[in-house]
Parts: C-alpha cells; structure tokens; sequence
C-alpha cells in the first residue's frame, strides 16, 4: 500500500502546492486580491470536482479488470479512450457556466468590486479544466497498473514552471503584463496543459505504457463503455460534489460575513487541504488495492488493504491536527506577512479558523479514505447519499444557524464544517464493516 500510496500522496501534494503557490502570491497582492481568488476559486472548484468524480471512475474500472485478467490491453484501453471522451464532454458545460462567472457570484450576494476581480480570474482559470481532466485519465491508467511514479516527475515539473508563470503574469515580470491575480489564472491554466503534455509523451513512449496504444482509433466511439463510466462516476461525482460544495457555501458566507473572514478561511482551507492530500493519496491507493482484490474475488485481500489505508490516513491526520492546533503563527505565516498592521484581523481569524481545522482531520481523513476504500468496491451509489446528509443534512445548515442566528460569525462556519464530516466518516465507515452482510465483496455494489 505504501508503495503504491507514496507517490500518489506527493503527486496530490505537488498538485495543491500550486493553488498553494497561487494563494501566497496573491496575499502578497493585498488582502482584497486574496478575498476575489478565494471566491473565483470555490466557484472554479465545484464544477472542476463534479467533473473529476466521472472521470475518477475510470480508476476502479481499470483496476477491477486487472485484478480479473492481469494482462487485460484491449479493456483497459476502451476506458481510457471513453474516459478522454466524456472529459471532453463534461468541460463545455461548465465552460459555459464559469463564462458567467460575475453575475453567479453577484446573484449569491458577494460584493460586486470582488465579483468582478473573480470573474476576471476564472476567465484565464478555467481553461485548465480540458488538460487536468485528461492528465487524470492518464494517471489513472498508470497507477492502475502500479507504476504512478511517472505523474510525480510530471506534477512537480508542473510545480516549478507555476511558480515561475505566476511571478512573470502576476506581477509583470520577464517582460509581460502585469495581470494581477488573472494572471494567476493563466499559469495554472498553461501548468495543466503541462502536465496533459508530459503524461501523454510518457504513455506514448514508454515501453511498459506503449503496448496498449491509448490513442489508436480515438475518434471511434464506445458507447457501452462510455455510459457504464457514467452510471459509475455520477455518485462517485455526487459524492465529492456535496463535499466541495458545502465548502464552497461556507466560502460565500465568510463573504457574506467581510473579506477578513473570508481571507482567513482560505488560508485556513489552504493548510488544511494540504494536509488532506496524504489521506486522499492513500484513498486513491486503497482504490487500486481494494479494487485488485475485488476482481480476483478475494475477500481477505478487499479488507487488508482496505484496513492498511484506513490506517495509515487516521494517523498521519491525527499528526497533523497536533501541527495546526500547537503552530497556527508558523503555518499562517507563509501565506500573509504578519508583522503587517494591516493583516492583524485576517491573522487573528486565521488562527481561529486553523484551531477548528485541527479538530476536523482526524475525521476528515476517515471520510476520504473510506470513500476510496467502498469504491473499490464499485461501490457508490449508497455512499452518495450518506454524504449527502452528513454534509448538507448537518454540516451547512449546523453551520449557518450558528454562524448568524447564534452570532458566532465564522468560527459557526468551522464548526458546522467539523460536525458534517463527522457524520459523514461516521456513515461511511459503518458502510465498511456491512460490506459482508450487504454482499458487496461478491457481487458489487447493490445501490
């Protein structure tokens, strides 16, 4: 499981140092910069997330017809060339939604002044959807055979060439435009295509990749494959849908509630989601191992790896609530200048807001890799639902009752956050340990 975890883990950390990069550069802009990419972001994000849920699918796909048939070429290949159809597919409506970025964002009651510096972000942003789905796919194909160590070089290249994008479109640098935090927008954009680019040259090239011909015939269609990803994905994508957006709502309310709050939570939100990619990692991982089981048939291998990813994502999130409630200052700092005056109130909430992160990892590392572990399973209907009541049954209502009723402002916000993920751990895991009874190990999925 490590072997297989530890890459996927530094390939989704490389992946959120770029956002990571992105939030750092605009907290040097000013703390309005910060709020306006906060907001553009969550509204970039939700769709981007319901989107990557369909397309996640092709990963328990694959690894089931590995663990049935180890030297399987023509299936596999069939799911990925209908998994870079339907990302194809799912990109034009959401490009279409994210053109209207500023009067979505007015409508929900931002002010107008961010609403338009959003707007202006996503236009350059949301260009990077096509090439991100497409590296998915790809990586997917490659950890599904157990070689993910290709994405890593790939992603971090990505890294460095971001960093760099940034700092020249930001701020006007090597001789281009200063863009602001469009600018911001463009070099995430231009780093995806990166990263679509290096995965393809890799599965074109390589030897072990090569025999499989991903590309050949693209054009011809496979509609049994390319419906049964989508009967799979949708709860896979409903299910990361409720997550982000109760997230992306809790986001608009701190808007709501002033752009302090709202530049504290995304640098709150920026740490805890780096510390999120070690257990998401290890979901991805618990995917490929329970799934490998789960074709050959083989009921102790479905719960040993399964137990060994739970494991390991518990623990690593137990250390990292330690980190953000014992050195909220040491992690705040590489996101907002702190001996600023001007940052004293963002600085303030922010240590707030990372108190409360603290006490959701535990549970928000259970929820991640379980939801991996029961999709390996193929199983995701009834896990949809689950997260369903956990986040906006509890969490969102929870949240803004003791966000405005009961005055508690933003730290309500965090603590409705805390309880949904909770119950949502709690309903998945209770999901895990009926897997037997409900014939899900034999059978798949009984929806």
């Amino acid at each position: 499981m490590l072997a297989l975890a530890w890459p996927m883990v530094l390939t989704n950390l490389g992946q959120t140092a770029m956002t990571a990069t992105d939030v750092m550069m605009m907290g040097r802009i000013g703390p309005n910069a910060l709020a306006a990419g906060a907001l553009g972001s969550s509204l970039y994000f939700a769709p981007l997330i319901f989107g990557l849920g369909l397309i996640l699918a092709t990963s328990p796909m694959m690894a089931t017809e590995l663990g049935r048939k180890r030297n399987s070429v023509r299936d596999i290949r069939r799911t990925v060339r209908q998994g870079l159809w339907l990302a194809v597919c799912v990109c034009i409506p959401i490009w279409a939604a994210l053109w209207q970025a500023e009067p979505i964002l007015v409508a929900m009651g931002q002010d107008p002044e961010l609403a338009r510096l959003s707007a202006h972000y996503v236009h350059w942003l949301q260009w990077a959807l096509l090439p991100f789905y497409g590296y998915i796919v790809l990586r997917s194909f490659i950890s599904a055979l157990e070689r993910p160590g290709w994405a890593l070089l790939i992603v971090f290249a990505a890294v460095a060439f971001n960093v760099l994008a940034n700092w020249a479109f930001m701020f006007g640098n090597l001789g281009f435009p200063a863009m602001g935090i469009a600018g911001s927008g463009l070099a995430t954009s231009l780093s995806s295509l990166l990263m679509f680019i290096g995965m393809v040259a890799v599965v074109t090239l390589q030897p072990r990749f090569r025999r499989y011909h991903l590309f050949g015939r693209f054009w011809r269609p496979d509609w049994p494959r390319f419906f049964g990803l989508l009967k799979l994905g949708m709860p896979i994508a409903g299910i990361m849908a409720f997550e982000v957006t109760i997230f992306n709502a809790a986001a608009m309310f701190m808007g709501m509630i002033g752009a302090a709050s709202l530049a504290a939570h995304a640098i709150a939100m920026q740490i805890a989601s780096i510390s999120f990619m070690v257990p998401l990692g290890l979901s991805q991982a618990a995917t490929v191992r329970v799934g490998l089981a789960f074709g050959a048939r083989n009921a102790a291998g479905i719960s040993r790896a399964g137990w060994t990813a739970f494991a390991m994502g518990v623990g690593f999130m137990a250390l990292a609530a330690l980190l953000m409630v014992l050195f909220p200052h040491l992690l705040i700092s590489a996101f907002i200048d702190l001996t600023d005056p001007a940052n004293a109130t963002v600085v303030g909430l922010a240590v707030s807001f990372l108190a409360f992160a603290g006490l959701f990892q535990v549970v928000d590392g259970a929820q991640a890799v379980t939801s991996g572990m029961l999709r390996g399973l193929h199983d995701t209907k009834i896990p949809m639902i689950l997260a369903a009541i956990g986040y906006w049954g509890v969490g969102l209502p929870l949240g803004v009752l003791m966000a405005f009723p009961l005055g508690l402002k933003g730290i309500g916000i965090w603590i409705g956050l805390s309880c949904g993920l909770a119950v949502v751990a709690l309903l998945l895991l209770w999901r895990w340990l009926r897997r037997d009874r409900l014939d899900l190990t034999r059978t798949g999925a009984t929806g």
